[in-house]
């Protein structure tokens, strides 16, 4: 066998050198062709497949992350137009943490580690200035760690304080918000950043902080204390009241009728007023028996002669009194009646007596509540009753109106139906008619593993295709001539190689070859190989010169 390989490789190089210039030509350019396929085949293999690590990085960021990428050598490169920062797929979520273990990327904002390297002999000034822009830098932090949010810009306005109460006044704080792509904040997200900030700054209400999105529309609106107003949470609150009397009337009818076989829909009117009022009421007056005293005053007045003044008014009554003289004994009698008509007379006597009593009052203060349910319209639209006959065909008929009334009577009840505030109920029935379709799975063809999966079965799918081109279109061709000298030689040498290792053995003489076949068999050449045909007559040519 070695033999054999031995003698092959002279062989081969006697058939090239019986090969034309062209065929030489051809045979070099598809072997180096093939060659070069094999080594981008083998570099296209080995390139890993980069990810994205980080977009829209800043430039001290961008820096900062080079360098380290450099220290742990992984490799990375630029996207097109530089927005992106790409590393190996196999080494993301690696690059990642350890990034993020030395505190970057750090979003362009600087905290309160910008206190830390505080020069000696700094004014308070510039003390304050970098405070303030730590506080902003942390909040903006903070408000980036939502999902929603890209990033974030925090601008504080924080007055200086005054010792008079007049010239005092508060602080407030500004927001842009740039939002990734598709996504949007709710009312609820947005009043968490609200508070959020006002809560870390000092004296700063909610009513003054501002929040703004990167397209400029205001998000903060509607966000007051006193939650005057129909704002989103007085919407979202009324739609939990109809969604829950629409449960309550599927869950009442469902085990009559079928849940698949019952709609509601329910409108709330919903009074979101804030009302108080005060109301002073005076009743009619009950009796005295009935009542309570509040105060009560008496006075009594006496008029008589003897406690009068009396006498003729003039100087007469203002001059001293004449001397005494002996009084003049009068008889028992007399001196009583003296007495009797000197004594005082009681001419009138006054009397008066004042009695106040209670009111009978009442004072009230109502607030109302709100929230209040002003008016209910019910929509309930029920399934024809379906059944089966022996054969198992199903057939369908409406209900009776026995049925209606007890659904009638059933959501009236469910949903607290009241005439007195104007709530309407409506109760149809009607034939469902299934115009659902199924939901369709997604295509395997657009699952993102089989897409990921495709990409490289393709990738070497055309290098194989690509080098068998290269095989069969240039290579091959290029070696018929040698396989054509390499048949013939064999051929030739066959039957004497045969007679040297098995002298003893008569020869074998082959038939004789009739002229027809050989004339059909070179014209099947002829047809086949032409170019192995021409340079046979080329050489018969060459050779009768």
């Amino acid at each position: 066998m070695a033999e054999q390989q031995m003698s092959a490789a002279p062989t081969m190089l006697g058939n090239f050198e019986r090969l034309t210039l062209q065929q030489k030509m051809g045979l070099g350019i598809g072997v180096a062709a093939l060659i070069a396929l094999l080594i981008g085949a083998w570099i296209w293999g080995q390139t890993p497949d980069y990810r994205v690590l980080y977009s829209n990085l800043s430039d001290r960021d961008g820096g900062a992350i080079i360098e380290s990428l450099q220290q742990m050598n992984i490799p990375y490169k630029f996207a097109e137009g530089g927005g992106a920062l790409m590393v190996p797929s196999s080494e993301v979520h690696e690059a990642r943490l350890k990034l993020a273990s030395q505190g970057l990327p750090k979003g362009g904002t600087v905290g309160f580690e910008l206190m830390e390297n505080q020069k000696f002999g700094i004014t308070q000034f510039a003390e304050q200035v970098n405070y303030q822009r730590a506080l902003e830098g942390e909040l903006a932090r903070s408000v980036q760690t939502i999902g929603a949010v890209a990033s974030a810009r925090i601008h504080l306005a924080i007055p200086k304080p005054s010792v008079f109460v007049k010239e005092q006044q508060k602080p407030s704080a500004s927001v842009v918000l740039t939002l990734r792509g598709g996504r949007l904040l709710d009312s609820g997200q947005v009043s968490a950043i609200v508070h959020l900030i006002s809560s870390s700054v000092p004296d700063l209400e909610a009513k003054n902080v501002t929040v703004v999105d990167q397209d400029g529309t205001l998000l903060s609106a509607g966000q007051d204390d006193n939650g005057s107003g129909l704002d989103a949470k007085q919407i979202e609150y009324e739609k939990q009241i109809e969604q829950g009397y629409i449960k309550r009337i599927e869950n009442i009818l469902a085990p009559l009728y079928g849940a698949d076989n019952v709609r509601a829909q329910v409108t709330a009117n919903i009074d979101f007023a804030r009302i108080e009022q005060t109301a002073e009421v005076y009743k009619p007056n009950p009796t005295p028996q009935e009542s309570s005293i509040r105060s009560q005053q008496n006075s009594e007045t006496l008029n008589g002669s003897g406690l009068s003044a009396s006498g003729v008014p003039g100087a007469l009554t203002n001059q001293p009194p004449v001397p005494a003289t002996a009084p003049i004994v009068a008889p028992p009698n007399a001196q009583q009646g003296a007495q009797a008509a000197n004594a005082p007379k009681l001419d009138n006597l006054h009397k008066e007596s004042t009695v106040n009593y209670e009111l009978n009052r009442t004072i009230s203060h109502t607030v109302m509540p709100v929230g209040t349910i002003k008016r209910l319209s019910v929509a309930v639209v029920v399934n024809d009753r379906k059944s089966a006959d022996a054969k198992g065909k199903s057939s369908s008929k409406p209900l009776s109106d026995k049925e209606k009334a007890q659904i009638d009577l059933l959501v009236k009840d469910a949903v607290g139906f009241d005439t007195s505030r104007g709530d309407t109920l409506n109760i149809e029935n009607a034939s469902f008619k299934d115009y659902g379709e199924a939901a369709k799975e997604i295509p395997i063809w657009q699952q993102t593993d089989m897409i990921e999966l495709a990409k490289q079965i393709a990738k070497y799918l055309i290098i194989t295709i690509v080098m068998l081109l290269v095989v069969f279109k240039v290579i091959k061709p290029a070696l018929r001539p040698l396989e054509a000298f390499r048949v013939d030689e064999h051929v030739n040498h066959e039957p004497a190689q045969a007679a040297a290792e098995h002298p003893e053995e008569e020869p074998i003489v082959s038939a004789p070859v009739s002229y027809e076949h050989n004339l059909n068999v070179a014209k099947q050449i002829a047809q086949q190989e032409p170019k192995i045909v021409a340079s046979v007559i080329k050489e018969w040519v060459n050779g009768n010169e």
